[in-house]
């Protein structure tokens, strides 16, 4: 009976979403295009290289950037490193449970690590100090605090506010060894890279998805743009498709909300 029950309401409530939608608005009253209110906070943790606090409606993330010196990968000896992890805290969502990373965290982690990767937000290789021995490495961590739909863009904002905003200590190199010189600097960043999540309800396609959207959306695409208007990364869930004219349309609005994003993001983060 339970069962039939949530069926029935699933029914409604994709229902109610269509005649909306025929109207040109949504659950929340919002248009097609439209964002929830974002706040974008920076260095909310004293004791982090930087850090930012993010939501997007009722959605809040936390990063914290911390930067050690580390061995560089074998294949890139003359670059510096980047990892981003996210974790559901269990109080986030009545969905999320205490333990090791879930698929989900893994998927949100590994998209906005590969919109800052792609996008060539940090100049790696200045963050080299002895090859093949000695680079900085860049750790952002993200702790999720409330979920209500979007994480993707809500985590790439709080990743790339904190990383934009980020002071390192200045290393000297004499010899084979790496000293530091007690003066602290700017992470080597060339652009922001701005990601945009639309969920697909047959032929509409929406920005920002919510919680109550994102149980019913067909399809979901996040496309992750440079302050050039170049497309750096793209990810697709949820089984359904794309037609090749969504999937241009989708380009356009992502290029769009991320010009307006991106300068959202910098007077937030007092970057001008």
């Amino acid at each position: 009976m339970a069962a039939r029950k949530t069926v029935v309401v699933e029914h409604l409530r994709r229902a109610r979403m269509a005649e909306l939608f025929a109207k040109g608005t949504r659950l929340d009253g919002r248009g097609f295009h439209d964002y929830r209110s974002i706040t974008i906070e920076t260095n909310p943790i004293e004791k982090a290289n930087a850090s930012a606090k993010v939501s997007i409606g009722n959605t809040t993330v936390v990063a914290g950037i911390k930067v050690d010196l580390a061995t560089p990968f074998p294949d890139t000896p003359d670059q510096g490193l980047l990892i981003v992890n996210t974790e559901l805290l269990p109080l986030s969502s009545p969905y999320a449970e205490p333990g090791p990373p879930s698929e989900y965290s893994i998927e949100l982690a590994r998209v906005v690590d590969r919109g800052v990767r792609e996008s060539k937000m940090i100049n790696l290789s200045q963050l080299a100090l002895v090859k093949g021995k000695k680079v900085y490495a860049v750790f952002a961590d993200v702790s999720v605090l409330d979920e209500d739909g979007n994480l993707l863009d809500t985590i790439n904002r709080a990743v790339t506010a904190a990383i934009a905003t980020a002071k390192i200590p200045k290393y000297e190199v004499v010899g084979d060894e790496v000293k530091p010189t007690g003066e602290m600097i700017p992470l080597p960043v060339r652009t922001i890279p701005i990601s945009v999540t639309l969920a697909k309800f047959g032929d509409t396609l929406i920005v920002d998805p919510n919680s109550e959207e994102e149980a019913l959306m067909e399809a979901r695409i996040t496309l992750t743009s440079d302050h050039e208007g170049h497309l750096c990364a793209g990810q697709k869930g949820n089984p359904g498709g794309f037609s090749p004219e969504q999937i241009m349309q989708a380009v356009g609005i992502a290029l769009q909300k991320g010009r307006e994003n991106r300068e959202l993001l910098k007077r937030s983060a007092g970057l001008g």
